[in-house]
């Protein structure tokens, strides 16, 4: 069971790559490839795309009558567009693939160790990003209009996947001594749960920030594909609830852990760098959801105190590991 996880991992990975290309070249290329006739196309007036694959508004001059809304350049009938109109299908076909192969890895890992897949930083991460993975295709099965949020999920998954089975990859064994409790499962279920969610909505706070610096004008970076993405006010409101869902798990993980504690160590909360960066992620996701929820404070700033939050999530996942010694360094690092 041990050597199918690990073979299955570079199925997983490999799928996930296959998946990110494929979304990528349905940005340049797709039967809506806005950047694709952006290369090919002549100079004509500006126009503002509302949501992706949605008319077109062509602003009237100041004074006239209401703009016009015509149907989509690229809804015109095209041999080329119809060759490359595969790809947005076949990348949520290899994410299928990928999540069906990651999903399997972490369940034959946890069969082989004989206990929960969460024992060592390897397995933690394989388990946050098969759990998003999940997520993810839920979430693109009731809203189908943010399929190209699929491009920012799938780098994440390749990033992750990628470090967890480069650098964090370590032999099936059992549990430290720390960790035999049965808070092992309810803790750490809680965090793996609250994590995916927040890397998904965290995905989904970018692509908001691409799409609304595209239609605020901006051309450089990243900026240049937001025309090709999902409206932004169904994403901002798609990552808003997966925050909002996500917050109170990652609490109730927060405080499971602080009881944890207690029972292990003698004290509730001690101030380890684990603990410390669990705190500020904390801090920074309710500064997001006070941020949403108070009117005057601008969507794109909550968005951006998201990502902050994403960032934190990052470090208390990684960075403590690697830069840090405490009681919660038995990561296998």
């Amino acid at each position: 069971m041990a050597e199918l996880s690990d073979g299955l991992l570079v199925v997983t990975l490999l799928s996930y790559l296959a998946a990110m290309l494929l979304h990528a070249g349905e940005y340049a290329f797709g039967d809506r490839g806005r950047i694709a006739n952006a290369a090919t196309a002549a100079a004509v007036p500006a126009k503002e795309l509302v949501g992706a694959g949605a008319p077109v508004v062509t602003p009237a001059p100041h004074g006239y009558a209401a703009p016009t809304v015509t149907a989509p350049d690229d809804a015109a009938p095209g041999a080329s567009r119809s060759r490359a109109a595969w790809l947005g299908p076949a990348a949520v076909g290899a994410t299928i693939l990928g999540v069906a192969a990651h999903v399997i890895t972490v369940v034959s890992r946890g069969i082989a160790a004989e206990r929960l897949p969460f024992g060592n930083m390897y397995e933690f991460v394989l388990s946050i990003t098969a759990l998003g993975g999940v997520i993810w295709l839920g979430t693109l099965y009731f809203q189908r209009q943010v399929r190209h949020l699929g491009l920012f999920v799938m780098l994440f998954e390749v990033l992750l996947v990628g470090v967890a089975g480069m650098i964090l990859y370590t032999p099936v064994g059992p549990l430290v001594p720390a960790l035999d409790s049965y808070w092992f499962g309810i803790h750490i279920g809680a965090v793996i749960t609250s994590s995916s969610l927040f890397m998904v909505a965290g995905a989904a706070s970018i692509m908001y920030l691409v799409r609304t610096g595209w239609d605020d004008g901006k051309r450089g970076f990243l900026y240049a594909f937001g025309g090709r993405l999902a409206n932004a006010e169904a994403v901002e409101r798609l990552s808003f609830r997966l925050h909002a869902f996500a917050f109170p798990i990652w609490t109730f993980g927060v405080t499971a852990g602080a009881i944890w504690a207690e029972v292990a160590w003698g004290r509730y909360w001690g101030w380890d760098p684990k603990e410390v960066w669990a705190f500020i992620s904390w801090v920074v996701y309710a500064g997001y959801l006070h941020a949403r929820a108070t009117p005057s404070i601008k969507r794109s700033t909550a968005a951006w105190i998201a990502v902050i939050g994403f960032l934190t999530m990052m470090m208390n996942l990684f960075g403590v590991n690697i830069f840090f010694t405490g009681l919660h360094s038995y990561g296998g690092v």
